[in-house]
């Protein structure tokens, strides 16, 4: 099955905020990307642009990808203005034309744009793997970042919507040979 390693909003201004286990999510990312490029499976990356005087506006320090990812010049980034990364972006047509029937998803923020994309993703018919660890979040009044994550790989996306592996089986994934 035809697989590609979906990166997003893995953007400067969002890893300085300090979200939950900053350090374990970017370390597994590394891993998830090193090990796509030594499989040539494709890397996609999605940037969010939260518009004019936002921390996230185009062009600004903190909407560029995070210094630890380093895209490759063949490699596609992808803006998006709202949560899903298919809406209006092209995302959708660029998966299909290449054959893509399967995403591995990761990034931030897990119960905004990676709910969001896990979601639109499923009704366009692609198949979503989510790596344990490889999304993150930030507290807010009512829950913790840790239970937000633990909510959405447990209760939310696994199955049907997507299936969230251990890290190893989604390394496993990136590593099989591309259909």
């Amino acid at each position: 099955m035809k697989t590609v390693l979906l990166v997003v909003d893995v953007q400067q201004a969002l890893v300085d905020a300090n979200p939950v286990r900053a350090d374990e999510f970017l370390l597994n990312l590394k891993m998830l990307i090193d090990r796509a490029h030594t499989a040539g499976t494709e890397v996609v990356y999605v940037r969010h642009d939260g518009g004019e005087n936002d921390v996230l506006a185009r062009g600004s320090e903190g909407w560029q990808l995070h210094r630890s990812l380093r895209p490759r010049p063949d490699e596609k980034v992808f803006d998006k203005r709202f949560a899903s990364a298919f809406r209006q972006t092209g995302l959708r047509d660029y998966l299909t034309g290449k054959g893509i029937e399967r995403i591995v998803l990761c990034g931030m923020q897990t119960e905004y744009c990676i709910d969001t994309t896990c979601k639109a993703a499923f009704e366009h018919g692609f198949g979503v793997v989510i790596p344990a660890g490889a999304t993150t979040t930030y507290a807010n009044p009512l829950i913790s970042g840790e239970k937000l994550i633990h909510y959405y790989e447990k209760l939310i996306w696994n199955e049907p919507l997507a299936r969230v592996l251990p890290m190893e089986e989604a390394l496993g994934l990136l590593g099989a040979k591309q259909a």
